[in-house]
């Protein structure tokens, strides 16, 4: 496997910690205090990085849509306008990317069209991000490959073939490109029958060189955890302040006490796996010694 490593310095890949990755996305909901609070909480936690999405409303949502009127915290306005409010430019992000910064957090976000690409160079994330929506949008991928920058694919919603189609358009573009792949499901939240997770293995063998994730919508830590422990090598859930909170993406995240939780569940499962060499602990050789009738010679002083 050709481990990634990020701007930051963190490594992603064989032998290295998982990589924790608190989805921020549109949680925020258009506050850059709200934000700058999941950040923090991110950063208590020991996530390694936060992350946000970014899109241009003018191309991300189809004309159709535009006047379609929806019930939002700012009163009655169309889908356009709604979209508009939850978006941050030049303004939020240069404090959001100063807050980070001073947190210690990684941070960077997934571009949903070409001009959020551009938008996000300016700020230099450590990665991009691709949603499992723009699996199959070469046009947005190309853009993200010429920037240089590690990309990390979500597999969501996907056929084997699109995955593969996807992966091959991208190490004809470079062979050596640094790459990163994520198992999910795209419902919300995930139901446990649909998690599959055993796709992180097959998805190793398919592409043994690559460093494979998982990005999760379920709710409960238990499965992401389980992730972890099938070797997903980084990991991905959305997090808010309130899971009652307004906004389409608050129920299937977990909330700051949980994703304290999940690091540290994750962390202790790391630390459990060992290195797979039997070996004879200090803790139990006075067991030996009160339990078993014959003991080696090396364990009997």
């Amino acid at each position: 496997m050709k481990n990634v490593t990020l701007s930051s310095g963190k490594v992603i890949g064989k032998g290295q910690p998982c990589y924790i990755i608190a989805e921020i996305g549109i949680n925020h909901n258009g506050s850059l205090d709200i934000a700058k609070q999941l950040v923090d909480e991110g950063a208590n936690a020991k996530a390694d990085a936060v992350k946000f999405q970014k899109r241009t409303p003018e191309l991300c949502v189809p004309l159709d849509q535009w006047e379609i009127q929806r019930d939002t915290p700012w009163g009655r306005m169309s889908y356009i306008d709604y979209k508009r409010k939850t978006e941050f430019g030049n303004l939020e992000y240069s404090a959001i990317d100063q807050h980070a910064k001073q947190r210690g957090i990684d941070w960077f976000a997934s571009p949903w069209d070409v001009e959020s690409v551009t938008f996000l160079e300016h700020f230099s994330p450590v990665l991009y991000k691709l949603a499992s929506a723009s699996l199959t949008d070469l046009e947005l991928i190309e853009k993200i490959l010429h920037t240089g920058r590690p990309l990390m694919i979500s597999t969501g919603m996907s056929t084997v073939k699109e995955i593969t189609d996807t992966v091959a358009f991208i190490k004809n573009f470079d062979e050596n490109y640094p790459l990163m792949i994520a198992h999910s499901t795209s419902a919300y939240p995930c139901k446990p029958e649909e998690l599959n997770l055993s796709m992180i293995r097959t998805l190793g063998e398919m592409f043994p060189d690559t460093p494979i994730g998982y990005s999760g919508h379920e709710t409960g830590l238990a499965t992401t955890v389980a992730a972890v422990a099938l070797g997903a090598t980084f990991v991905e859930r959305h997090f808010t302040l309130d899971r009652a909170m307004w906004g389409s993406d608050h129920a299937a995240s977990v909330e700051p006490q949980g994703l304290a939780r999940l690091v540290k569940d994750i962390r202790d499962v790391e630390i459990a796996c060992g290195d797979g060499i039997k070996k004879v602990y200090e803790a139990e050789i006075s067991q030996m010694k009160k339990l078993r009738k014959h003991i080696s010679a090396e364990y009997s002083v």
